[in-house]
């Protein structure tokens, strides 16, 4: 996972340190659907420019200075009116951008402007100015020097309405300075979702009040797996949780940047971490303890026994009061039945195997949409479903309220 993350943050840094010292170049990532350039003077970006906005747009008129104080060491100052012989970079929301997250970038010698379908767009048109600028010295030896941008009109949307980056903070706990700057590199690349996966077999990290079990011991594992395919145990302990207060503020950092958070309680399998905080809710009983080595689990919760339900509902109860997205994640993956298939109370249901996660699904789908939201999982969650494809799973998806990632 660290090796991972490394080559993550080198490839997104590529980003911008390829245009270190080589003047503006408008073939960002990801490239604009459109960049016409046009003739005529280039716009000269200095000190004096200013950042012309009106109330609406401060928040992402405070990022665009940050990010130019930032990358060249230009500290602009902000205006609301325009005045005579200003020179601007103007921020504006119009009705001549049809698409929401659009945005039309226009740089000639007068000014720059950014228009947006919405905030999130001119936040987005932001976004490509910004990595259009070479960087500035950071020696602290050379004066910031003014740069020419040549004039252009650059015209852009996204394809998709879903653009998200997961972040794995179960097997491996990311303090929350390193979850906001990954929340800072998937704005850079104009993704509007973040898929926080909370809860795992090797550790639960949220804190939820009504089971404070779950972080006091599930959120502590007693060593790691060294590797695949391995039985190494480093014995080195490993744990860490976020807080309500800090999921919270990690959400709100989201917004400001036009980022929706969704939460992962992966259920039914891949709960371990939460079974060994409270065995009942297991089909053996246990004793179990939060995973080591990485992989499936055959403990699982039990699909028979009513307090997994109380359970799920309490925890998802609080997810739901932290974060305000429309889905949230329920996992549902490698969901092994062997237990069940050996548990009076599952068996009790008097379902077949497959129909068994099903079961649980529908009710988790049920108690969600009571409260107006929406389940997102792995295609796992479709498992036992009487139809399985085409229209018919379309169908089912309106059905269910439900929604799907592969």
């Amino acid at each position: 996972m660290k090796k991972l993350t490394t080559i993550l943050f080198m490839l997104i840094g590529m980003n911008i340190g390829m245009t270190a010292g080589e003047g503006i170049s408008y073939d960002v990532v990801p490239l604009p659907q459109s960049i016409a350039m046009q003739k005529g003077d280039p716009f000269v970006l200095d000190g004096d420019v200013m950042i012309l906005c009106d109330a609406s747009l401060q928040q992402e008129a405070a990022f665009l200075r940050q990010y130019l104080n930032e990358a060249i060491k230009f500290d602009l100052q902000l205006a609301e009116k325009r005045a005579k012989k200003m020179r601007y970079i103007e921020l504006t929301v119009s009705p001549k951008v049809t698409e929401k997250e659009g945005y039309v970038l226009t740089v000639n010698p007068k000014g720059i402007t950014i228009q947006g379908g919405s905030a999130a767009g001119v936040f987005y048109g932001i976004q490509t100015l910004r990595k259009s600028l070479p960087l500035a010295c950071k020696c602290g030896k050379h004066a910031a020097k003014p740069i020419s941008l040549p004039a252009t009109i650059i015209t852009d949307a996204p394809r998709f309405g879903y653009r998200g980056m997961m972040l794995d903070c179960s097997r491996h706990f990311w303090s929350i300075d390193f979850v906001k700057k990954f929340i800072d590199l998937i704005a850079l690349h104009n993704m509007n979702t973040f898929h926080w996966h909370l809860s795992d077999d090797q550790g639960w990290r949220i804190e939820i009040k009504r089971y404070p079990k779950l972080t006091e011991i599930g959120s502590q594992r007693s060593g790691t797996i060294l590797g695949t395919n391995s039985d190494l145990d480093d014995e080195t302990p490993h744990g860490g949780f976020y807080t309500q207060e800090e999921a919270r503020d990690i959400v709100a950092y989201a917004q400001q940047r036009h980022i929706t958070v969704i939460p992962e309680i992966d259920m039914p399998g891949h709960m371990l971490a939460a079974l060994a905080c409270y065995p009942d809710l297991g089909c053996t009983g246990g004793p179990y303890q939060v995973g080591h080595y990485w992989g499936v689990y055959t403990d699982v919760l039990c699909v028979g026994n009513p307090k997994v339900y109380e359970f799920v509902e309490g925890v998802l109860a609080e997810i739901m009061d932290i974060f305000p997205s429309e889905v949230i994640h329920i996992g549902g993956d490698e969901t092994p039945t062997v237990k069940w298939e050996a548990c009076p109370k599952c068996q009790a249901l008097g379902l077949t195997k497959d129909k068994l996660q099903a079961h649980f699904t529908q009710k988790v789908f049920d108690f969600l949409t009571a409260h107006q939201r929406r389940a997102l999982g792995w295609d796992e969650i479709l498992d036992g479903c009487p139809q399985d494809h085409g229209e018919a799973l379309n169908q089912v998806r309106r059905q269910q309220n439900l929604v799907t990632m592969w």
